[in-house]
């Protein structure tokens, strides 16, 4: 008896689901993992995917359709991710690093009022220790970096700095990064972004989750409500997640990131509808129209308009507005993405567990060690974090566990992460470090000496890169691999303290 096209797609996907169970296992959350850990002979990567059959499942279900390009998935995950977050859309993209460059350009549209539109030369403040795609979309649009030093507690802004970076006239944006899951300190940046009338893009891309509180009234002042999307306020404080606060946010989907597609990023569009269409344009070749793919005359004038220099009439379609990219990700990633989301609760609440089992664990080493605190902590203790007196209040989705060596410890930065590396265990320099002694920044400057701008002499960004090092944090780390780090770590400092 023959079967439907129904039945052997079931078969398939149960088949794929046992195939995902005994080939990927050690993939899947530490929380239901069964693979036994051999200290010192199962590697502890920084970072890795984490997935289950459902996530394999997806992927070969979307793959049976055979749409591939970005479609019903695509929107799905666009739908959820921008529900999860409380923002007025999302718009999927290829990578982090492409949703960076779309948010930036799409503030160089004409379509934008002159005095709020990007144009070359005008300069976007910056922080100098971190990942380069935060920076590199803003010389690609031909405006100006200009950095500002980093706290080396937090691995964030310095943000003292942001009044001395400012050009009346030129600067228009503000542009930087949540730092291994640690917000920025959100308050003091919107307020100087809300005085100077310039655009916040907050780089999100490791730290999908954190969640930053204020002082209603603080808030208030800023233009945000107990109504504003988000987590709901308690009466005296408005808590959101990062990448709700400015006017753009970008995510990545990398796999060492909270969620992953393989490949992938969204540009998250926090409350002005408009920026949605000049994003997906940016995304797609730079059109004008803004019909999904396999759909026409969704305006229902396809051939009516005249834009530029054509003749009235010509296919919408075919009308380009900018300069633009292609760089749509594929519908079976979305649907990979749509499980993913599913688990980034228990995702992030596992990177809290283990950033604090590492923290417990390496609590005593304060001599050889200065560790990171969420913004606006004043100390770490067994009974969790003091704060400051600003009201403000970090909740950190972790992206990883950052130390740094101390000044006279008997060992440097790199001399740890190279033991560590012979045991087996991963670890990661704070990205680029300072970003304006990486090579390319370097011959930017000696090509041309006004690319970009530096206030003062960057001593924190300067100490990032020579003295920090991270951990992973991620959720496939199970109790024995934290145990085992911890152990490891300490055995050298004794070592090395001889």
């Amino acid at each position: 008896m023959s079967r439907t096209a129904a039945e052997i797609r079931d078969e398939i996907l149960a088949l794929v689901r046992d195939y995902s169970r005994l080939a990927h296992a050690s993939h899947v959350p530490a929380s239901e993992s069964k693979v036994a850990f051999v200290p010192g002979k199962t590697p502890i990567p920084y970072a890795g995917r984490v997935f289950t059959g459902d996530e394999v499942a997806a992927a070969v279900d979307s793959c049976l359709d055979f749409w591939l390009t970005l479609g019903k998935e695509g929107e799905a995950f666009e739908r959820e991710l921008s529900g999860y977050l409380g923002v007025k859309h999302s718009i999927l993209v290829n990578s982090g690093s492409s949703a960076n460059l779309i948010a930036l350009s799409l503030l160089t549209s004409h379509k934008l009022p002159p005095q709020k539109r990007v144009v070359a030369g005008n300069e976007v403040i910056t922080v100098a220790a971190g990942f380069p795609t935060t920076v590199a979309p803003i010389v690609q649009v031909r405006a100006i970096p200009v950095f500002i030093d980093s706290d080396v507690v937090t691995g964030n802004a310095l943000v003292a700095q942001l009044e001395e970076a400012f050009v009346e006239g030129r600067t228009k944006a503000v542009m930087m990064a949540h730092t291994l899951g640690n917000p920025f300190d959100i308050g003091a940046v919107l307020e100087f972004c809300r005085r100077r009338d310039l655009w916040l893009i907050e780089d999100n891309c490791d730290s999908l989750g954190s969640l930053y509180s204020m002082p209603v009234e603080r808030a208030r002042r800023l233009g945000i409500h107990e109504n504003s999307p988000g987590i709901p306020s308690d009466g005296t404080h408005i808590t959101r997640y990062t990448g709700t606060w400015g006017d753009i946010s970008t995510q990545s989907f990398y796999p060492p990131h909270h969620l992953t597609l393989g490949e992938g990023g969204a540009v998250n569009i926090v409350s002005r509808p408009p920026l949605k269409t000049y994003a997906e344009s940016f995304r797609d070749w730079g059109r004008d129209c803004w019909c999904a793919s396999g759909k026409d005359d969704t305006c229902g004038k396809r051939f009516s308009w005249q834009l530029g220099d054509l003749p009235k009439g010509y296919d919408h379609k075919y009308i380009y507005s900018h300069l633009g990219y292609n760089l749509k990700p594929l519908d079976i990633q979305a649907a990979i993405g749509r499980e993913q989301l599913k688990r980034l609760p228990g995702f992030i609440q596992a990177r809290k567990d283990n950033w604090s089992r590492l923290r417990r664990g390496l609590g005593d080493l304060e001599d050889v060690f200065s560790f990171s605190l969420p913004t606006h902590a004043s100390g770490w203790g067994p009974g969790g974090f003091a704060w400051d007196a600003s009201g403000c209040r970090s909740d950190c989705s972790w992206f990883g566990f950052m130390v740094s060596v101390r000044d006279g410890a008997p060992f440097t930065n790199v001399e740890l992460a190279q033991h560590l590396n012979s045991m087996k265990i991963g670890s990661r320099m704070l990205f680029g470090g300072n970003l304006v002694r990486q090579p390319a920044f370097v011959q930017l400057r000696k090509d041309d000496p006004s690319a970009f701008r530096v206030v003062g002499e960057l001593p924190g960004a300067d100490r990032l890169l020579s003295c920090a090092l991270f951990l992973g944090t991620y959720p496939g780390l199970t109790s024995q691999m934290l145990d085992y780090e911890i152990e490891v770590i300490r055995d050298f400092v004794v070592q090395r303290k001889g």
